[in-house]
């Protein structure tokens, strides 16, 4: 049996940090998942931002990441950067990269920006009609090189979905080619923009197509200097779970070292996780180290397998595992405990002749971190 070892040596703390820094973005995804676009309200003001900066930096915090929305869209962006910086963490960056330019690099690289992660979800059809805007592609694949002769780590991230799951090897080979370090990949889940498009979900039954070509490539483009991460809603305990990730998958981080903060005070643990049933407190009104300790954020920590349901519940894995990524098994069936783009569990149920894929049920209310209702379908494999 897996053990948490990972977990139970290390005191919880927010190690790393995803920052959302403005909701305003200039893309209009279709798979997005915060429904970028517009500002949100009462977005942190620069003085509050470089007070949460010191928060993190009394957390023990390592690692910062900044997004949006699109991160560069807030005019104090380099301001937190340094102040990251300066206090002794690593800034990094995720970005759709409609405007990352030479110059948008250098000036990031002087403020100390370790990284930037460009989001790149296809080949170049593909990625433009996802990202709705013909010319995104091109603009993100020339970002890839303007990083790198800044003198920035270029990393890339890709969500799988219907459109683009037979772009895996294309996408691979175009990384490798422009000096990608590490491709971090994922799945489109059911949440904002996505939620409005149930044809974009891979099936769970996919997994079996999608993690094999995944972990052939992982093994494949290591050695030349492309290492392929596999995120939090993809894979689990495979026989291709070493070459995506750096041990097993050990559960939810949730709460436990990661933390998500949203671009007007809202905390929760994980920047992924829906906002409505997740949301801890506001910095504004309470200190990060008072959050940390709410119920919204110490799910991960406290929970057990008790709350698990469908095949997590009797899985071999459940004790480590415990139910999967919280984010997608919530925003796909409405709770957590029940994980099905789980590759261990579709292998399991390809040997008893069964597969399940999922159904669409309710619509989302159209708010940004929103999500809809699925329910799943197990049927005979045809």
């Amino acid at each position: 049996m897996a053990h948490r070892d990972a977990h139970d040596q290390m005191a919880p703390h927010p190690r790393y940090v995803v920052w959302e820094i403005t909701l305003r973005c200039d893309l209009a995804c279709k798979h997005c998942g915060s429904r970028g676009g517009k500002a949100r309200a009462n977005e942190l003001s620069v003085e509050e931002g470089l007070d949460v900066v010191a928060q993190l930096a009394e957390a023990g915090t390592r690692e910062v990441t900044f997004i949006g929305g699109e991160a560069y869209l807030n005019k104090d962006w380099l301001t937190l950067i340094r102040a990251v910086a300066d206090a002794g963490m690593a800034p990094t960056m995720t970005t759709g990269a409609r405007q990352v330019t030479p110059d948008l690099c250098k000036a990031a690289a002087d403020a100390g920006l370790r990284a930037m992660s460009t989001s790149i979800d296809g080949m170049q059809q593909t990625h433009d009609r996802l990202r709705n805007l013909n010319g995104s592609w091109q603009a993100a694949v020339d970002a890839l090189g303007h990083i790198r002769a800044a003198g920035i780590a270029p990393h890339a991230n890709t969500q799988f979905n219907r459109l683009n799951l037979p772009e895996v090897e294309a996408l691979g080979e175009l990384f490798l080619e422009r000096g990608v370090e590490i491709w971090q990949v994922q799945l489109t889940g059911p949440m904002g923009r996505a939620a409005d498009e149930p044809e974009l979900l891979i099936e769970p039954f996919q997994m079996l197509d999608l993690v094999p070509r995944l972990g052939m490539l992982a093994r494949r483009m290591r050695p030349h200097g492309l290492k392929i991460e596999a995120s939090n809603n993809l894979g689990y305990y495979g026989p291709w779970e070493q070459e995506l990730r750096r041990s097993h998958w050990q559960g939810c981080h949730a709460g436990w070292f990661v933390l998500g903060i949203e671009a007007n005070g809202d905390v929760k643990g994980c920047p992924s996780l829906p906002s409505g049933p997740y949301v801890g407190g506001n910095l504004r009104d309470s200190r990060l180290s008072e959050i940390w300790e709410t119920r919204q954020l110490s799910f991960a920590r406290d929970r057990t397998t008790e709350e698990l349901w469908g095949h997590c519940k009797g899985c071999y894995y459940a004790d480590t595992c415990r139910g999967g990524c919280s984010w997608t098994s919530h925003t796909l069936l409405g709770k957590r405990g029940n994980m099905p783009y789980c590759h261990h569990r579709a292998l399991e149920l390809k040997a008893q002749g069964r597969r399940e894929r999922v159904q669409w049920v309710e619509a989302p209310p159209g708010l940004p971190f929103d999500f809809g209702r699925y329910e799943l379908v197990e049927e005979d494999w045809t």
